[in-house]
């Protein structure tokens, strides 16, 4: 009896399981060499690594924040008036002198309205002058009735004197005697009458007159602001500088008190920094800081804290020492380190990755003759961007491996590989 033939997909099938369990097994095998070859490894190549050397010096504490330069001095131009921008003679950027004019802004309206203040004030001054002379008038004429009212007066007083005379003697009558005496006193009530209406007549005017009075200094001194104003519409730079900003939108209109253009002072700088509100309770004012731009560290203190924190952030000024360096730019961004803490004699190392910011972590020590890189425990200290203080177990004098040597944590001894020839 004669074996039967397998169908094709079974054999195709059979044969593609065994190269599948094949292949497993040798993908399974290179990995396990290669975690063995790098478990068992105890070598790592000198150009791979950074040594540093233990010495004896001060450490910082310091935390990390951003900062950025502006110039310590900004003026701001505002528009007095209400008014449009008829021309633009100096761009951002531009570097301007003491007179030299930035904006052109279009005054007509403003000067219309001078106008009629003046227009308003030359009413007002005439005005006075009118009731002056209405009041000089009134006085004039009041004084001439009071004398007149004294004349007859003092003829109503001589004809009751007759009166009186020609009744002794049988010439008048006791009634011609009362006639003449009521005649008398009507007058004199009539002069008190009319000198009560001159003094409040003059009392009244004379108010008037200086309510008119004060009414035209009112309106002068109006007109003087104005004047000032328009004056002051010439947006001419009162000191040098480096324009900044202008408002650009020829044509536009722009109120009273509108920012039309910005002018730095470049020659000083300050710094605003910002770090998390994490360390609001550490960020003290008058706590010195190092600002690094580029390769330079300047030095400076914190002059102000804002106390509004925006978006889990809180700002801060700074005030550096040489707030004129040649680095300093306008808008320069910068790394900002406030220290918090310091020592003034500590075992420090060159910071390095190797650092993880733990109490106490392992470190690798190179003796001074060998190649053979030893694990050490150490307990840390104060750190900053710089260095490492080391609180315990390594002495002044002693090299560390800064490198992250992480992945031979395992490991007691590494050896130092020398540097290749090729």
């Amino acid at each position: 009896m004669m074996d039967k033939e397998l169908a094709p997909e079974i054999a195709n099938r059979s044969r593609n399981r065994n190269w599948i369990v094949g292949v497993t097994v040798i993908v399974a095998l290179t990995l396990v060499l290669t975690w063995a070859r790098s478990a068992l490894k105890t070598s790592v190549e000198a150009e791979k690594i950074r040594i540093a050397t233990a010495e004896v010096g001060p450490v910082e504490n310091s935390l990390n924040a951003t900062g950025e330069v502006i110039p310590a001095y900004e003026q701001i131009y505002t528009s007095p008036i209400r008014a449009s921008i008829r021309r633009v003679l100096l761009m951002p950027g531009t570097a301007v002198k003491p007179g030299q004019p930035i904006l052109d802004l279009d005054k007509s309206l403003t000067q219309i309205e001078l106008e009629k203040l003046n227009d308003q004030l030359a009413l007002k001054r005439n005005g006075i002058d009118q009731l002056r002379m209405k009041l000089n008038k009134s006085l004039y004429d009041a004084e001439v009735n009071d004398q007149i009212k004294l004349l007859n007066i003092n003829r109503l007083r001589a004809d009751l004197d007759g009166t009186r005379r020609l009744q002794k003697v049988g010439g008048s009558t006791g009634e011609d005697v009362t006639r003449a005496e009521n005649s008398l006193r009507v007058a004199e009530l009539e002069k008190k009458q009319l000198e009560n209406d001159l003094a409040y007549n003059r009392q009244s005017m004379s108010a008037s007159l200086r309510e008119t009075t004060l009414q035209a200094q009112i309106e002068e001194k109006s007109l003087k602001e104005l004047t000032y104003k328009i004056k002051q519409a010439d947006i001419v730079a009162d000191r040098p500088g480096v324009l900044t900003w202008v408002n650009e939108n020829i044509g536009s209109s722009v109120n009273e008190g509108e920012i039309v253009a910005k002018l730095a002072d470049l020659r000083s700088f300050r710094v605003e920094g910002s770090c998390s509100d994490v360390y609001a309770e550490q960020v003290k004012l008058g706590l010195p800081v190092i600002v690094k731009i580029n390769e330079t560290n300047l030095r400076g203190l914190i002059t102000q804290v804002k106390p509004a924190v925006k978006n889990g952030i809180i700002q801060f000024v700074i005030q550096l020492d040489n707030n004129a360096h040649a680095s300093l730019r306008p808008n320069m961004k910068a790394d900002v380190f406030v220290i918090t803490d310091r020592v003034a004699r500590a075992v420090r190392v060159a910071n390095g990755p190797a650092f993880k910011g733990k109490r106490k972590q392992f470190i690798y020590v190179l003796p001074k003759e060998g190649n053979v890189a030893h694990r050490r425990e150490v307990e840390l200290g104060l750190s900053n961007f710089d260095f490492v203080e080391i609180r315990s177990g390594l002495q002044a004098g002693e090299r560390v491996i800064t490198t992250d040597l992480s992945q031979y944590e395992h490991l007691e001894e590494i050896t130092i590989e020398p540097k290749s020839n090729r």
